[in-house]
């Protein structure tokens, strides 16, 4: 009998935002969804207005693991230019529904974004939601996150929204704490802060009443995520100097 061959983490990754995608957990008619949501644009929006060094519109974004582009429309109604935003997805589904879903001036890539084909300092932002902790492989995160840093122009940044902590009943996802943001992003400067009230909390309180959702974000070791800004200094020094 022939050993069965060893999947690519690419493929692995593929499938278990597959699984993820069975379920309707993540839709925005969810009340805990739509809290979670709006707390993670306000805090976004403060951190453009004290980062982004120019207006929105002017800014050249994209985002690895788009999915169906949801994140790029909530960037457009905030003021990013559609003709400036680009997206990369894995899954050919999601790729189709984010063509269907996006302006036709806004990019869409599929595959493996590893093999995208952009140049150095080619964007003001990278942007990751979510995507990280799909990566169970070690090496693998760290050559995605050179290539993202690599993309990102001196003075930009890396947006990086994900959860900090393991999730027992899912086997399909890894948490990644702040120090290995910091690990693979070592040359950034990281303006961190903890959102999101921890998604099994946030789903049961919110049947009893929407309120509890930011009562109990209130408290920040109840936060499961965090939203970071990892900034590219306009000077590298050399190593020594």
């Amino acid at each position: 009998m022939n050993p069965e061959p060893v999947k690519s983490e690419t493929s692995l990754v593929a499938e278990r935002y597959a699984r993820r995608c069975a379920n309707d957990l993540y839709s925005v008619l969810r009340p805990e969804v739509w809290l979670a949501m709006q707390e993670r644009q306000r805090v976004l929006l403060r951190m453009l207005a004290a980062h982004a060094d120019r207006r929105l519109e002017a800014l050249r974004l994209i985002e690895i693991g788009c999915g169906s582009g949801s994140n790029l429309q909530e960037l457009m109604r905030l003021g990013f230019d559609p003709a400036n935003l680009v997206g990369n997805e894995l899954l050919p589904e999601r790729v189709a529904a984010a063509r269907r879903s996006l302006p036709a001036v806004t990019e869409v890539h599929a595959g493996d974004a590893l093999e995208l084909p952009f140049e150095d300092g080619s964007f003001d932002i990278v942007y990751q939601s979510t995507v990280f902790t799909s990566l169970l492989d070690d090496d693998f995160q760290q050559r995605l996150a050179e290539r993202m840093w690599r993309w990102v122009k001196p003075g930009g940044a890396v947006l990086w929204y994900d959860f900090v902590f393991d999730n027992p009943s899912n086997k399909d996802v890894r948490g990644v704490p702040l120090s290995r943001v910091r690990e693979l992003f070592p040359a950034g400067r990281v303006d961190a802060q903890r959102v999101t009230l921890a998604p099994p909390i946030s789903r049961r309180v919110v049947r009893l009443h929407p309120i509890l959702y930011p009562l109990l974000n209130c408290l920040p070791l109840l936060r499961s995520h965090v939203l970071c800004w990892v900034e590219k200094p306009l000077v590298q020094f050399l190593e020594g100097e």
